[in-house]
């Protein structure tokens, strides 16, 4: 496969807010289509701050973020619909609709980012929920869903407009060992056709495991693997 040698996310002196507070300040760093980067630091790092602020649930303020195309200093209310058709993102508590079926939670999104084809629309939902390996539940309500097929569903619904870059949040952090492990093979298997991952975790085991890319938000600043010397023991 060939890959856009552009970065998918560029990240240019950025400081990110909780409220009117600076948590994290001077933060660069890039992430190329291909990538598979992991996101770590104690809980109150900034972490889930950083997240938002990328998919513009959290307004920047200072520096330069681009990502999928769009630069979100000057992005517009209106525009923050077209940037999410871009991006995936991935929840740690699920958020799915749990008075509608799978079917409906995925219709949900996709009309809302401007599906309209009821032929196309059932179509993709069927892939992604085949790419995710619940091809039969479509008809079923979260609550006949264990916690790892609800994440599939999740995971099924960040997939439908195709994005570039999948921003997950601790997507294994409610999980049990074994069912988060068949997740992260499921992010592995989806990084692997050319969507970048950006993954906030807890999960040392995860990071001992696989020798991935790390950014570890610490005392105010984020570190980059690729140029300091990232430790993931237990004080985090």
């Amino acid at each position: 496969m060939d890959f856009n040698t552009e970065p998918v996310l560029k990240v240019d002196h950025v400081t990110v807010f909780q409220g009117v507070d600076p948590i994290l300040s001077d933060v660069s760093f890039s992430i190329e289509q291909h990538e598979f980067v992991f996101l770590i630091g104690k809980t109150g790092s900034g972490k889930s701050s950083l997240l938002k602020t990328l998919y513009a649930d959290l307004a920047l303020k200072a520096g330069e973020v681009e990502i999928s195309g769009f630069h979100l200093k000057s992005i517009k209310t209106k525009e923050v619909p077209f940037l999410r058709r871009k991006l995936g993102i991935i929840f740690q508590d699920f958020q799915l609709f749990n008075d509608r079926t799978v079917a409906e939670n995925l219709a949900f999104v996709m009309k809302a980012t401007g599906w309209k084809d009821k032929v196309k629309i059932k179509e993709r939902m069927a892939e992604v929920l085949l790419q995710v390996g619940l091809h039969n539940a479509s008809s079923k309500m979260p609550h006949q869903l264990s916690g790892g097929e609800q994440q599939r569903v999740v995971i099924a619904r960040a997939l439908l407009n195709e994005p570039s870059i999948l921003l997950a949040d601790e997507p294994t952090g409610n999980l049990d060992p074994d069912v988060a492990d068949g997740i992260f093979k499921l992010f592995q298997e989806i990084n692997k056709k050319g969507t970048a991952i950006l993954m906030a975790t807890h999960n040392h085991e995860l990071l001992r495991k696989y020798p991935y890319r790390v950014l570890k938000c610490e005392n105010g600043k984020l570190l980059d693997s690729q140029t300091h010397d990232v430790s993931f023991g237990s004080s985090w």
